[in-house]
């Protein structure tokens, strides 16, 4: 009989926990159920997460309530949290994949806390000097993943190559019918222009591209990350993590404007009637919590971040992202790529 995929979940972790992580997976079981391929651990306080699952028909042979006694808090720095943190839902869902036979990890509590908390319980793998902070963004041509997005502030070439070899398998993960191109983030797309660590790295992927494990697109200026040419786009945390957060608020941008706009008088008022449903697909495509869910990569496990402050859907996007990389076969997919990175050196 084929092992079920096991997600471990700290349901205690982000804003108004657990009720929107019990909602939100309500959510991916109605979606899911009739799967029959995995089985969710809830990480927490067993009176307070039974009380919410009350709420819903949730079958009792899809879940299992591991209980915790404690929660990481939202403010307490990696350091001191880390020292009271082993009894908590956090610790023990990522301790999961070592001992409770958990394929993969998802909180949407501290970032910081679960980067350093995954990093000591599952340990880099072999030849990965440096995690990074994987996500989803979205693209003309459909979706693109992006890293780092803030795990490392500093990065050599060998870390951007590693990266590219990682985030190259994560996309193969998730979209097993599409080819992975990937691209570096520069000031430009020209061969000459960037840092000698950005044409150091040029010149390795462009000698690793092959069919197999990805294809090199070269270099992506910023105006171009949702073109969807590259689906692959490479980057230190220091820059990725402010492409992000400008993307972010760009998108808020456009929508708080574009509401503004349409409630000014009766003739904007009567105009949103005719472009109603064309309004409701852009604010789909850009919604946030369509995306929502980071990935640690390189770890010997995959760990998933959900945002702190997402709601219920938001939630139920990041196990769903758990889903699909397990049934994608991440880890065997980041093993293959960094064997083709072996191969070369």
């Amino acid at each position: 009989m084929k092992k079920k995929i096991t997600i471990a979940i700290d349901a205690m972790g982000g804003e108004n926990a657990p009720k929107k992580n019990i909602e939100g997976l309500n959510f991916f079981l109605s979606k899911n159920k009739s799967n029959n391929d995995f089985i969710i651990h809830l990480y927490g306080d067993e009176n307070v997460l039974k009380k919410e699952i009350s709420k819903f028909n949730i079958s009792n042979d899809l879940i299992k309530i591991v209980h915790t006694e404690a929660v990481v808090s939202d403010e307490e720095s990696p350091l001191t949290a880390v020292k009271n943190s082993k009894n908590t839902s956090m610790w023990n869902s990522v301790k999961a994949q070592i001992e409770g036979g958990a394929d993969i990890s998802l909180s949407a509590g501290n970032t910081g806390v679960l980067l350093v908390i995954s990093r000591m319980i599952l340990k880099m793998m072999k030849d990965v000097s440096k995690p990074a902070l994987a996500g989803l963004w979205p693209s003309k041509k459909g979706m693109s993943v992006v890293l780092d997005l803030g795990a490392n502030i500093e990065c050599d070439d060998k870390n951007l190559v590693d990266f590219s070899e990682m985030g190259a398998a994560l996309y193969k993960s998730i979209f097993p019918n599409q080819k992975p191109y990937v691209s570096l983030l520069n000031i430009g797309s020209e061969e000459i222009k960037g840092t000698e660590m950005l044409k150091k790295a040029y010149l390795k992927l462009k000698d690793l591209s092959n069919e197999n494990n990805f294809l090199f697109n070269g270099y992506i200026e910023g105006n171009e990350l949702m073109d969807g040419n590259s689906n692959v786009i490479v980057t230190d945390g220091f820059t990725g993590n402010i492409a992000l957060k400008t993307a972010e608020g760009t998108a808020k941008f456009l929508v708080d404007n574009l509401k503004k706009s349409l409630s000014e008088n009766i003739f904007s008022k009567f105009s949103l009637i005719f472009s109603y449903f064309s309004l409701k697909k852009f604010k789909s495509k850009i919604d946030p919590r369509k995306y929502n869910g980071a990935i640690f990569l390189g770890l010997n496990g995959p760990v998933v971040k959900s945002h702190g402050s997402t709601d219920s859907i938001g939630f139920y996007h990041s196990i769903d992202l758990c889903y699909k990389i397990i049934k994608g076969n991440l880890m065997g997919q980041i093993r293959n790529n960094l064997n083709h990175l072996d191969a070369r050196e």
